[in-house]
């Protein structure tokens, strides 16, 4: 313990061995010990003792959309990582769409990059994208360090990102899976989509029938064919169709390497409590019914579905239109995700270790970052969030770091707050307070 640095003291801190009173010890930024609570500080080292607060990994979200540059009214990435740092959000991989350009060549991951590195509050990483037209692209991106390939089977909602059919998708996916990366996709049919009744105007019910499950659940069977055919590794986005699971835990007896993740959303918002004309809750796939939702926390309990990230989506307030045909669709949930998964995980009897492991340990496997995040371990990045859980807070939408901030969860009543998160050993926000941008940009480990 001689070469520790700082040290975190807690009577509840989450570890993959469970919940226990422990001292954390850190040095050069690395964990390098987690020892019985009642350890001697070494010399020279700094005692931060939070008491009963839990002491937790940094949360990983894997899926968020910065936009920036080209878009940068509707979100950046100073914002959306003080944002995502506010949350108990330690690491975060960027979406490669709705920015101009998208991240589908290396030349645009590097303006990316060059855009992101002194603005960065936490660590980030890039996703690539895999378009109709950029196959040979694929490859160079891997090698340039994307964490893998983002794919929409129907239209994407932006000219410059058009989704792939069933041979395009079967020509990308045969390329990444010949390069073993991973192709993450945004399963929905565009042929159910079109077959859809599509009334738009103010009233969500008329919403919710535009995007049917079986336009998921159809997407994701194909999916899962081509995923068997080929021997890839594909990761279904945003899952918000129950009726898909028996498919997913068929295919995964099968051996077919299929992941899966839901969002917030989707499991602490229903469609019977969104009012007409009210799209901040418009997203795509989008926000089911209480039923549905008690089917995605049976698959979270039982491990069908892997993680839980954010799909952080913003626009300006402009593109929120009463009418849901037209409206931007995306829900800005960074600073909010780990609160409003923690206060409906309680309601229903899960402990905070669940929501751990959906958010950090999975979101990092996913990642391929397990080596260097998700948990409090010896060698890992010493990423923290404190976090008092019994606390509670009232959404305001002027309290949130987003650039616009609009949000479905304005006047909820959350548990879980956030008292400050650390970054590889530094204390990157505290009661609100923020230091400089301390993140650094991540690449996919080879």
């Amino acid at each position: 313990m001689s070469e520790a640095e700082l040290v975190l003291r807690s009577t509840r801190v989450i570890t993959p061995e469970g919940t226990r009173a422990a001292t954390v010890t850190v040095s050069a930024g690395r964990i390098t010990a987690v020892l019985p609570h009642d350890a001697e500080v070494p010399a020279g080292a700094r005692l931060e003792d939070v008491g009963d607060h839990v002491l937790l990994p940094g949360l990983v979200d894997t899926h968020v959309h910065v936009n920036d540059p080209g878009r940068t009214e509707w979100e950046g990435f100073w914002t959306a990582t003080r944002a995502a740092a506010a949350g108990g959000i330690t690491t975060l991989i960027d979406m490669p769409l709705n920015s101009l350009p998208p991240t589908t060549t290396v030349g645009h991951l590097r303006t990316k990059q060059d855009v992101a590195r002194d603005k960065a509050h936490i660590d980030v990483g890039f996703w690539g994208g895999a378009l109709p037209d950029n196959v040979e692209d694929l490859r160079p991106l891997h090698e340039a360090g994307v964490f893998g390939f983002k794919a929409f089977l129907s239209p994407s909602g932006v000219d410059e990102f058009p989704h792939l059919d069933q041979d395009q998708l079967a020509r990308s996916l045969a390329e990444i899976a010949g390069f073993g990366g991973l192709l993450i996709v945004h399963a929905e049919d565009p042929h159910h989509l079109a077959a859809a009744p599509q009334h738009g105007g103010p009233r969500y019910a008329d919403f919710l029938a535009s995007r049917p499950r079986d336009a998921e659940d159809t997407a994701i069977a194909g999916l899962i064919a081509q995923a068997r055919r080929l021997g890839a590794r594909v990761h279904v986005l945003h899952l918000s169709s129950g009726d898909a699971l028996p498919l997913i835990r068929a295919a995964r007896a099968e051996g077919v390497r299929i992941t899966v993740e839901t969002c917030p959303h989707y499991l602490t918002l229903t469609a019977e409590e969104v009012p007409d004309g009210a799209s901040e809750f418009k997203c795509c796939p989008p926000i089911r019914e209480a039923a549905n939702q008690d089917l995605l926390w049976e698959a979270l309990a039982d491990g069908t579905i892997d993680c839980v990230v954010t799909d952080h989506s913003p626009s300006t307030a402009d593109l929120k239109t009463d009418d849901f045909a037209t409206a931007w669709g995306g829900i800005s949930g960074l600073q909010l995700s780990l609160s409003a998964v923690w206060t409906e995980a309680r309601r229903r009897g899960r402990c905070l270790e669940d929501v751990v492991r959906w958010m950090s340990a999975r979101t990092a496997a996913l990642a391929g970052l397990g080596a260097r995040k998700g948990a409090i371990a010896p060698g890992l990045d010493a990423d923290f969030a404190v976090l008092a859980p019994d606390e509670t807070f009232t959404v305001d939408p002027a309290g949130l770091q987003h650039r616009n901030r609009v949000t479905a969860y304005a006047g909820r009543t959350l548990h879980g707050v956030v008292k400050s998160t650390w970054l590889r050993g530094e204390r990157i926000v505290a009661d609100g307070a923020f230091t400089e941008p301390k993140g650094t940009l991540l690449s996919h480990p080879r």
